[in-house]
């Protein structure tokens, strides 16, 4: 059997999968103290520690690995340790991760540990949309360049789209937009990623729900010069986005504010839909087009209100079929394990 433990930052899922992929059992929890996480991490992991002789390998969904890490890997003492180095770029994620990944470590101590990456489906970008313009020597000394995140649910979005149309995925345009409490676009032409709203870090891109997307680095200079560079990972973190705009992090609770006639929440939610709207109109030009625009993630699968605000009013989209697909990264993962294990 293989187990997948996507651990997010108010989330844990995990799923056990027969050797067929076949769902076995499955659970999701979510998480909205940080100081319950490890003990409900392990509560949750605990209630299939008996399968622990059948359980092949254990594949987990980790964020942020640079450029060392675009394709699955085992996980040795040494990979974790690279790993850690880039937890202050996906402060949000990485550090779950890890601790999903140490966690199952204890538990099932005789299944190997492999790392699915969510940058994995950009590694091979085009030049055009993956190059920093900054000196070639910052660029090399920091490893900057666009990686892309929500690499494994966009590909499986995009896929399970054109499955549905009976179209090959390898013969088709498609913008897919996974919009939850991260938010990022993706253009795919001909099977291949060509761009992606997220970049080097999961801060770049559309406006989401505590994180503020695209904006002026000369602001994050004058926030720097106020304050620490943790004081400052924490602003552009965790305080800026829908929640800096009203005071709200959860899409539902902002609706409904709008219902009761909040204005700021009415606007955070236009600008929210406002920068989407702009990357896919961008997307649709870069490609040439577009056959399908999906919608997955949380807010972009479960809102049609959502959908509808950022489709409405774009021409572009007469001859496009709009589809909304529920992501399933678990699955994703487990493919990916079952071709590692397969060679």
């Amino acid at each position: 059997m293989i187990l997948v433990l996507n651990c997010g930052s108010q989330s844990i899922k995990w799923k056990l999968f027969k050797d067929d992929l076949k769902l076995r059992e499955g659970a999701e929890k979510s998480v909205f103290n940080s100081g319950d996480y490890q003990r409900i991490l392990r509560k949750e992991l605990k209630k299939i520690s008996s399968y622990e002789k059948e359980i092949k390998i254990v594949g987990h969904r980790v964020v942020h690995g640079g450029n060392n890490f675009r394709k699955p890997a085992l996980i040795s003492k040494k990979v974790l340790e690279e790993i850690k180095r880039f937890n202050k770029f996906a402060p949000l994620h990485n550090p779950f991760n890890i601790l999903g990944i140490k966690t199952a470590q204890k538990i099932f101590p005789t299944s190997k540990q492999m790392a699915v990456f969510d940058t994995g489906f950009y590694r091979d970008l085009p030049d055009e949309s993956s190059i920093y313009p900054l000196p070639e020597y910052i660029r090399k000394r920091f490893g900057f360049q666009r990686l892309g995140f929500h690499g494994i649910s966009h590909e499986f979005a995009a896929k399970q789209a054109a499955k549905e149309v009976g179209q090959s995925f390898k013969k088709l345009k498609i913008i897919t937009c996974h919009l939850g409490g991260g938010s990022s676009i993706t253009a795919i032409k001909n099977g291949r990623a060509i761009d992606t709203s997220m970049g080097f870090t999961p801060l770049e891109g559309v406006t989401m729900m505590t994180r503020p997307g695209d904006i002026d680095a000369g602001v994050v200079l004058e926030i720097a010069k106020k304050y620490s560079t943790k004081k400052t990972s924490q602003i552009l973190n965790c305080e800026s986005g829908v929640k800096g705009i009203c005071g709200e992090s959860k899409m539902l609770k902002v609706l409904e504010k709008i219902k009761k006639g909040d204005r700021k929440a009415k606007s955070a939610l236009n600008i929210f839909t406002y920068t989407i709207k702009k990357y896919i109109g961008a997307y649709f030009a870069i490609l040439g087009g577009c056959d399908l625009l999906v919608f997955t993630g949380t807010i972009g699968w479960g809102s049609r209100k959502i959908r509808n605000m950022i489709c409405q009013d774009l021409p572009i989209l007469k001859n496009t079929k709009i589809l909304k697909i529920k992501t399933n990264e678990e699955l994703a993962i487990a493919n990916e394990v079952k071709k590692w294990i397969s060679k």
